[in-house]
């Protein structure tokens, strides 16, 4: 029995006899409810047995929740490494990887919801599509003659990527095992789920997301433990689907954060996926317009290999990039200065706009003007009772008489002055994608202007005339292609305090860059930034392989992941020093600090004072870390120690 309690030291399995009215309805893997020190709790069945190792007295299941066995043997052994892997527990791990129950969903019969298969579509052939990467096609004739070829994808701009991840789930399909798509959004999930339509045919996937809601999401899920549906596309949680022999994992944009489980234990899809495809003797395919350091590693250790298409290709599918400074290039049109364009941009959303061509303009905040700085000598402005950033609320420009206040305490800082320089005068440091929206409304008279971000995604866009302005991962697809972009504030993503702040840059631009008609058909890409930075030399050449080589090395020699595993403690200063001392970890381990935390980390803690220490290993001792954490989490748990510490292993919010 695995028994649902979050505790550590209870992380074990738990053998209670099974009553003889129960013999035919706990079946392995099944929900059952058992007593737990007192309590009624909830578990799951991971085998039956006719001897126990347990010298005392058992007791009884209380009873079966269903006869429906939810919780495969892939799947435990998947959960159970997962959990080892993060310094977790097997009861967190299954509480992902399970739906909660829904009756109705459950006692419906087999087939139910699932969609009659289009005999057309069964043998339908993959389309050509990856024979414009290097080695493409023979990965899909791996994956169809039931191989488990292993790669990482470097997307062309402009690239349909959902029928590329279809063709290779359609190869799958047709050596007779299943296949599993995780993408990082809804939006990204509806033009997948279209793609597999068109390759496979109806009734041969399903999709399984949050917004179906719990009793049609549970309905879907079930057909895929049951066998009734072999190709299964979803997002993060998806990662676990219980997917009938599994031939091939797909993730797209592993950088995506979304892809990083907010809860317990704190597991990133990547991960997850490169432990089951390991375990179940799958293929992966790791896709994206960029590509990050871990997937640049997967590359350098020999573990996969690299689609890359050959470089006349790239040029072929690829805008034009063009950088261009900042403040040095304001144009001396006035309607441009006023937009805040460098001619080489404005330019270039003309002649777009001319063209009866959409022009999608990307900049890094939302809203109206988010933060500001000294107008003198651009320090940003912070509030002097608790150092929060200071914002300016009103629709005016910076500097108009508007009283800026503090976007953490709400202190209103009328009488504000730079600590560096003196000067009381303020700029807006990030223009927010309303107020370019009306910059550029005024720059472009006579020409329609879309806001595409958290007040409203746009899924996609016609293909006529129009300005788009969209925040990072908000970038509706315009049909035809953009006839323009122009990248702003750029300086906002490279100068986060943040080990990523690059590579995160670079996905972003190049999600954004893809958009965009090939050069030939006149795609432009304007980037405000320049071009001697390392990370736009990378998106002129279109060259992500090139960065993430960069990336991967000098995080090495400074020792950060994915070169080094890294785990982080987080809670109150004594339970912190307490699990650091208690947890045997390897020699070879540095801790860093601890170091105070801005509270809370958790719900309810703001007036908790909260640290963070960091312990840092060689790679091929993250294993022996994990465990060490584990333990001493264990034996913290075990003795009722108060304010239990947060762990994570490899902390994707510190990176």
């Amino acid at each position: 029995m695995c028994v649902d309690l979050p505790l550590p030291h209870l992380d074990r399995p738990f053998d209670y006899l099974v009553p003889s009215d129960l013999a035919d309805t706990a079946v392995v893997g099944g929900r059952v409810r058992v007593r737990f020190a007192g309590q009624l709790v909830d578990g799951y069945v991971l085998d039956r047995v006719a001897t126990t190792d347990h010298t005392g007295k058992l007791a009884y299941l209380d009873r079966a929740l269903s006869a429906e066995p939810v919780v495969s043997p892939e799947i435990a052994r998947l959960a159970r490494a997962v959990a080892d892997r993060s310094a977790g527990t097997l009861a967190d791990v299954l509480r992902l990887a399970i739906p909660p129950r829904h009756a109705r969903a459950e006692s419906a019969r087999r087939g139910d919801g699932v969609l009659p298969v289009d005999e057309q579509g069964r043998h339908r052939p993959p389309t050509d599509g990856f024979a414009r990467y290097r080695g493409g096609a023979a990965y899909l004739r791996l994956l169809a003659d039931g191989n488990s070829p292993r790669a990482v994808l470097a997307a062309l701009p402009g690239e349909d990527w959902p029928h590329r991840i279809a063709e290779a789930v359609a190869a799958t399909l047709a050596s007779g095992r299943g296949a599993v798509a995780v993408v990082p959004d809804a939006r990204d999930l509806d033009r997948l789920d279209g793609a597999l339509g068109d390759v496979l045919g109806s009734g041969r996937h399903t999709t399984l997301a949050a917004s179906l809601g719990p009793e049609e999401r549970y309905r879907r899920w079930l057909a895929v433990r049951r066998g009734e549906v072999l190709a299964v596309a979803g997002t993060r949680a998806t990662a676990f689907a219980p997917v009938a022999d599994l031939g091939l994992a797909v993730l797209w944009d592993d950088g995506d954060d979304l892809h990083a489980e907010p809860r317990a234990p704190y597991c990133h899809t990547r991960d997850v996926l490169l432990v089951r495809s390991q375990l179940a003797g799958a293929g992966l395919l790791i896709g994206g317009y960029a590509r990050t350091a871990e997937a640049q590693l997967l590359l350098e250790t020999g573990w996969a290999k690299s689609l890359e298409a050959d470089r006349e290709v790239v040029r072929a599918a690829a805008p034009r990039v063009v950088p261009v400074g900042d403040d040095r290039d304001l144009a001396a049109d006035p309607t441009a200065s006023a937009a805040r364009l460098p001619t080489v941009a404005w330019r270039a959303a003309r002649e777009a706009l001319v063209a009866d061509a959409p022009v999608l303009v990307q900049v890094p905040r939302r809203g109206y003007v988010p933060s500001v700085a000294c107008s003198r000598c651009r320090r940003p402005a912070r509030c002097t009772v608790c150092s929060g950033p200071l914002e300016l609320r009103n629709r005016s420009e910076a500097g108009e008489g508007d009283v800026p206040s503090c976007r953490w305490c709400g202190h209103l800082a009328g009488g504000w002055a730079c600590p560096e320089c003196g000067n009381r005068g303020l700029r807006a440091s990030i223009l927010g994608a309303r107020r370019t929206a009306e910059e550029l409304g005024r720059a472009f008279p006579g020409f329609t202007v879309r806001t595409s971000g958290r007040d409203g995604i746009l899924g996609s866009v016609g293909p006529g005339a129009a300005l788009v302005i969209a925040t990072p991962g908000a970038e509706p697809v315009a049909e035809g292609g953009y006839g323009a972009a122009l990248l702003l504030d750029t300086w906002a993503l490279l100068t986060r305090a943040d080990l990523r702040a690059s590579e995160e840059a670079l996905r972003r631009w190049a999600n954004a860059v893809a958009l965009v008609r090939p050069a030939r058909a006149g795609g432009r890409v304007v980037i405000a930034a320049d071009g001697a930075i390392p990370v736009i030399q990378a998106l002129l050449r279109w060259d992500p392989a090139w960065h993430a080589a960069r990336e991967l090395a000098d995080r090495a020699e400074l020792g950060f992941p994915p070169a080094v595993k890294m785990a982080s403690v987080t809670g109150t200063p004594d339970a912190v020093a307490d699990l650091v001392r208690l947890a045997e970890l390897p020699a070879e381990a540095e801790v860093l600090g601890p170091v105070p935390i801005a509270p809370p980390f958790r719900a309810g803690a703001e007036d908790e004072e909260i640290e963070r220490a960091l312990i840092r290993v060689p790679r091929a001792l993250g294993p022996a870390l994990a465990n060490a954490l584990h333990d001493a989490a264990s034996v913290r748990s075990a003795h009722k120690a108060p304010s239990p510490a947060r762990v994570e292993v490899d902390p994707l919010e510190l990176l």
